[in-house]
């Protein structure tokens, strides 16, 4: 994910015959300059032109869609490409080119009865860099193309209903054209990066992947995997259950992070090549417009995005419950990153367990989602930590002590508490 330039952009839609056609100009007005967040590092100033044409054909949908991006902002950077093998690495410089610019992609649909298919296929040169595809295809499947140059893509996936359950399987290869540079080469040779170079081999990483999806939605009016369904649902039960597994057989380029006064900080090397699964679970259930619950449940494994090697396995969830003008909310992780700071996954700091606990009245009528609303609320939250967690220290001693404590606290096993109290006034109409 990266940060936005101020730019122009301009669409232009219309209908011709049997199809429909848009076409989009973008232009990127200057460099962005700064961030605030690893999840939103501005990218290289670009422009890029796009194309876009769909039909249907009775049961079967046809896409295609085309780029070219990159131009004067980009062409003639200079990047640089690893050959050889570990040890013997011959570091070569290489120049983004004009056909480095081009890029398309295909997508059919099949929906008929109680089956829905589809399948893509995409290439895009190295800076002929597009956005993720957030399009929702059928079902709420995870695997996606991930967006942005320098890869050749296939997804393909099928769902198949019985009455209120539906089975879902889908699957991702993707590939990039130019691969990462390796962890272990040696000057003049470098990890790229997004600030000093055209283009850097992350999400786009080398991935052949699988994923499985099961629900049960009795009340299909109210979708479950509309955007807004913690609102909308109106299902008593309605779940789902969901496996994922990636295999990622290379290492990615560098990632950026920051540091303790805010700078810009590249980290040195890359997470490695590792295989990576989760599965994950959502449940709803509206007895009544008044009472409600949503539970979130996800557990597997995951990487830093810096360059720690160290793969952690994580769990955890999170639970919403309303009734009427009270709302509590709790959540569970188990040796995972604390958020909402990006910093944490960044360097892998983890903690063994988090615990917190929110449980808030509104004078209106409470809403699951994070909008505007007058309520008063009390919040906890506690953390063990271990060697993997900031501020554990445990060679901290008070001066002239003959024995370190745990941490700075002074609690026997390493945690920290908070309770905080909060008043959130909506003035707006």
């Amino acid at each position: 994910m990266g940060g936005a330039n101020p730019a122009i952009l301009l669409k232009y839609s219309r209908q011709v015959g049997k199809y429909n056609l848009t076409g989009i100009y973008h232009e990127d007005l200057d460099n962005l300059g700064g961030a605030v967040s690893s999840i939103a590092i501005p990218q290289p100033k670009t422009r890029r032109v796009t194309f876009h044409a769909a039909r249907k054909f009775g049961d079967i949908g046809l896409e295609v869609g085309g780029i070219w991006g990159g131009g004067s902002p980009l062409n003639g950077r200079e990047f640089q490409v690893a050959e050889g093998t570990s040890g013997n690495y011959t570091v070569l410089t290489d120049k983004i080119q004009a056909s480095d610019n081009f890029g398309g992609k295909i997508k059919m649909t099949y929906q008929s009865g109680r089956v829905n298919a589809y399948a893509q296929a995409g290439a895009f040169g190295l800076v002929a860099s597009n956005g993720g595809d957030y399009t929702q295809t059928f079902t709420g499947w995870r695997l996606k193309e991930s967006g942005g140059g320098n890869q050749t893509n296939v997804l393909a996936g099928f769902t198949y209903s019985v009455g209120d359950f539906q089975i879902a399987p889908n699957f991702l290869w993707q590939k990039p054209i130019v691969g990462p540079m390796p962890n272990d080469v040696g000057a003049p040779g470098r990890l790229r990066n997004i600030i000093q170079d055209p283009f850097s081999v992350r999400s786009n990483r080398e991935t052949t992947a699988g994923e499985i999806l099961l629900s049960y939605d009795p009340t299909p009016a109210t979708w479950m995997y509309e955007w807004d369904n913690d609102r909308s649902e109106d299902a008593k039960f309605a779940m789902n259950i969901g496996f994922v597994y990636r295999k990622h057989p290379t290492a990615q380029d560098a990632a950026i992070g920051f540091s303790d006064t805010r700078d810009f900080l590249i980290f040195p090397n890359s997470a490695p090549a590792e295989d990576l699964w989760e599965a994950h679970s959502r449940v709803v259930s509206k007895l009544t417009p008044e009472l409600g619950l949503i539970a979130n449940m996800y557990y597997g494994t995951a990487q830093a995005n810096g360059s720690d090697e160290r793969l952690i396995k994580r769990g955890g969830g999170d639970v919403r419950f309303i009734y009427k003008k009270v709302k509590v909310t709790g959540a569970v992780k188990v040796n995972d990153w604390g958020g909402p700071f990006d910093y944490h996954r960044d360097f892998n700091l983890t903690y063994p367990l988090q615990m917190s606990l929110d449980i808030s009245t509104s004078l209106g009528k409470p809403d699951w989602f994070i909008l505007p609303d007058t309520r008063i609320g009390i919040m906890g939250t506690w953390r063990s930590l271990n060697e993997f967690s900031p501020r554990y220290s445990p060679n901290q001693a008070e001066p002239f002590a003959n024995q370190p404590i745990i941490s700075p606290v002074g609690f026997p096993n390493g945690s920290e508490w908070e309770i905080r109290t909060y008043v959130h006034i909506n003035i707006g109409k």
